[in-house]
């Protein structure tokens, strides 16, 4: 099989691409996959990374705040749409793509739009919820959209095509032992906790995470691994501000961004982060308890939703945004620390709530589209 990925923007969205790629390639060795990407975007260093080709594009998404600024942004959107679709049709008659498979961000809009001008078959896969507005333009004119959840599928027109595949974790992180990630990582046999806020980072997050951990390392029971992301850089100075010198403190370790989250999330006795859909997953698969802040930020509140699932369950706790203080995660992260039966039994009610073979399901649904969809090269 020749296949096109296309996803962007945030971690969110290109590592389910790069989960499925890979159990593609598993499968089937021989599978030639190409990467189309935002140039300028995170996929430009994850997906290399991940040993696939690349194509790229050049394209933004609309502002949706009224402003001169924003509209100006407008205008530039909808010049490099034209110019996003006419390199997207040399790009898919260049690879000659059996199927496109696109897992959202407004990068994957004109790709699957042309590719399925042009008859490629096209399925599409939606993490969250609540669909993006990208997978709900698209949905009429793929042949499947795979849904994270069933709940997603009322926002869908009847003659949708979809199908429930759960969110694909990476095989990097299903097969990760801890014992093993503790021992690449030098990790000592005390609680390791996990917190991030997201690729980009989350301000709030951080706030409060720069006060846990300098009350951490004042203890030093604890090890932590915390990534702030590449859009808070003052978040260094808050930890000087609040007494932490992490030189004093190697049990603590700060990174702008986890490019070994396999390893950390396996370790992790903790995780503390926002609620996206592909986070939580991944969170499920592992069998972790976690404190989830879901961002207020997103459509349709979305992130709140996905937390709520787990925590109706047993199987995470949260801490809304507006709530959030350094004081109320310091307490709340030392009393899940100091109670491993509670933590081990977060984590069990989590591992329940995994899809585990949502790869092999995704695989058979691109199988499906690329045996059904014939298309002139």
């Amino acid at each position: 099989m020749r296949i096109l990925f296309t996803g962007g923007g945030t971690a969110g969205h290109i590592n389910p691409a790069l989960a499925v790629a890979g159990y593609l390639k598993e499968q089937e060795p021989g599978t030639e996959i190409l990467y189309v990407g935002n140039r300028g975007g995170m996929e430009e260093r994850l997906v290399p990374k991940a040993g696939y080709n690349m194509a790229f594009i050049t394209i933004s998404g609309f502002q949706r705040k009224l402003s001169f600024k924003n509209v100006m942004k407008n205008v530039k959107t909808v010049e490099r749409i034209f110019t996003a679709s006419i390199e997207t049709r040399k790009i898919i008659k260049d690879f000659a793509p059996d199927v496109c498979v696109g897992t959202g961000g407004y990068v994957s809009g004109p790709v699957i739009r042309e590719a399925a001008k042009l008859g490629v078959p096209c399925v599409i896969h939606e993490s969250n919820a609540y669909p993006g507005v990208t997978t709900k333009l698209l949905s009429k004119h793929v042949h499947t959209v795979m849904l994270a959840v069933p709940d997603a599928k009322k926002y869908f027109d009847k003659g949708v095509r979809t199908v429930v595949t759960g969110n694909p974790v990476r095989g990097e992180v299903l097969n990760m032992d801890r014992e093993q990630a503790r021992r690449e990582l030098g990790l000592d046999s005390r609680p390791v906790v996990l917190s991030f806020g997201g690729s980009l980072g989350a301000a709030a997050l951080n706030r409060a995470a720069a006060y846990m951990l300098a009350k951490s390392g004042e203890k030093g029971a604890y090890q932590h691994i915390h990534g702030y992301g590449q859009n808070d850089p003052m978040f260094l100075e808050e930890l000087t501000e609040y007494g932490l010198d992490l030189s004093e403190n190697p049990q603590i370790r700060v990174l702008e961004y986890i490019d070994n989250m396999p390893l950390c999330l396996a370790a992790a006795d903790l995780v503390i982060s926002r609620a996206g859909a592909m986070t939580l997953s991944e969170i499920e698969a592992k069998g972790k308890g976690s404190i989830l802040i879901p961002s207020p930020n997103v459509a349709e509140n979305h992130q709140f939703h996905n937390a709520m699932a787990l925590v109706k369950r047993g199987a995470g706790e949260i801490i809304e945004e507006k709530d959030l203080t350094g004081e109320a995660l310091w307490k709340k992260t030392e009393k899940l620390l100091c109670d491993p039966g509670r933590l081990e039994k977060l984590g069990k009610n989590a591992r329940k709530m995994e899809i585990l073979d949502a790869n092999r399901r995704i695989y058979q649904v691109i199988k499906d589209a690329c045996e059904k969809g014939v298309w002139s090269r």
